[in-house]
């Protein structure tokens, strides 16, 4: 059962949210607190997947919780969603890029399109794992989404996507920033050029005469010749690279002339594929120009954070085949693997390889008090955090909930493993 917190008083947002859960209440299970401490409280030891914040409330610091969250993004990330007193607090948390919220909207967009958000993470529930959940085995991740012709739709999209990437340890934050603007380029001219068929010249002189481009769009939308058109989004996340393809119902478009286009020109057009190829690799369009794939390189054996509780405790680096703990030894150090690659070996056969995605080295005989079960070796340059294990449980009486958080987080591999284990008894 995955968890959505609504930290408000507002009985709008209290309703909205109630409903949506009753309406899937197989998968999500609603929690509501209209008290900042409680909402701290409770994200700390429940660590719900999903938070709604309303910045628009007289009785809970949305502001505080969030700072909260961002002082410790190792435990705390997912998916926050912003619900703002007006327009311009969306700009003003929208600027904040951050990397926890997948969506700032208003009250009134809110109630209407929380249903329909809720529904696309429950159809996308990997997106949702807690940290050290992500699959390690190095298989593809492969996909699509189904996006209506709603601007909501793409920032919605958008950030879901490149947060999950960011928070497993794919991208960088430069890279993070970068593909986040990337993909609101590309979804955005899919939208208006694309299935809308707005030209260049309408929007301009729709802005000129003091416009909404929100408004066009949904003028547009409404028009019957329109507003059964999708846009599709496919993705496939591979070990070492991502791909992407956007691709809408529209009737295309001249891509190899706007391709010649010189972003420093003078000229508008153009501009959005030109930041676009210098941003990620092998960008290209089919012929007929309504669909543009592209790729980056993914981060490898790198964590994009460190728990906080952490900071304090020694960082070591090794070099290519250097001894981290050897076989039968007596010792429980436990090391937080902060890059690079690990050989296990167990009777002198190589049974493993450990990377940031594991998290640890080192748990069971720091948790059984027991010899260690394998030898560890380094594969190339890597950095660890050691820990001992006096100074690591007297952190965890200061900070009980990372105690929670290790004991969930091991229960779940231990049942995926015992899943794995029944699946391939079955198939004898």
């Amino acid at each position: 059962m995955k968890k959505i917190l609504a930290a408000t008083s507002n009985s709008e947002i209290l309703q909205t949210v109630k409903n949506t859960c009753i309406k899937y209440s197989s998968y999500f299970e609603a929690n509501i607190f209209s008290d900042t401490e409680q909402v701290i409280n409770y994200i700390d030891y429940e660590l719900p997947e999903i938070k709604v914040l309303d910045f628009g409330s007289k009785d809970v610091d949305a502001k505080r919780v969030l700072s909260e969250i961002n002082g410790d993004p190792w435990l705390h990330y997912g998916g926050i969603i912003a619900v703002c007193e007006n327009a311009r607090q969306v700009e003003e948390i929208e600027a904040l890029k951050n990397v926890n919220i997948i969506m700032a909207m208003t009250v009134g967009s809110f109630t209407r399109n929380f249903s329909r958000l809720v529904r696309i993470l429950y159809q996308n529930q990997q997106f949702l794992l807690n940290r050290g959940m992500q699959d390690t085995i190095g298989g593809q991740e492969i996909g699509s989404f189904i996006c209506s012709n709603d601007p909501v739709d793409i920032r919605f999209y958008t950030n879901f996507l490149v947060g999950y990437l960011y928070n497993t340890n794919r991208i960088t934050e430069d890279e993070r920033l970068s593909l986040q603007m990337t993909l609101m380029e590309l979804l955005t001219n899919a939208l208006e050029h694309g299935n809308l068929e707005i030209s260049y010249e309408e929007k301009s002189n729709w802005l000129d005469h003091g416009g909404d481009i929100l408004d066009l769009i949904a003028n547009k939308a409404a028009q019957a010749e329109f507003k059964n058109r999708k846009i599709h989004i496919s993705y496939k996340i591979g070990k070492s690279k991502s791909q992407f393809s956007i691709r809408d119902d529209g009737l295309g478009f001249d891509w190899k002339k706007q391709m010649k286009a010189k972003a420093d020109d003078g000229e508008l057009h153009g501009r959005g594929i030109n930041l676009s190829l210098e941003m990620v690799q092998n960008l290209t369009y089919n012929e007929v120009g309504n669909e543009v794939s592209f790729e980056i390189n993914n981060q490898l054996n790198k964590t994009n954070s460190v728990p906080s509780i952490m900071n304090s405790f020694d960082v070591i680096d090794y070099e290519d085949k250097q001894l981290v703990c050897r076989e039968n030894e007596a010792s429980n150090d436990l090391f937080f693997i902060v890059s690079g690659r690990f050989a296990v070996y167990a009777d002198r056969k190589l049974v493993s390889v450990l990377t940031p995605n594991d998290m640890f080295i080192g748990e069971m005989a720091f948790l059984l008090n027991d010899r260690r079960s394998a030898t560890v070796l380094a594969v190339g340059k890597c950095t660890l955090i050691k820990i001992s294990k006096g100074a690591f449980l007297a952190l965890i009486r200061r900070n009980p909930h990372y105690g929670i958080f290790l004991s969930k987080m091991l229960a779940l591999r231990l049942q995926k493993q015992t899943q794995k284990t029944i699946e391939l008894s079955s198939k004898k």
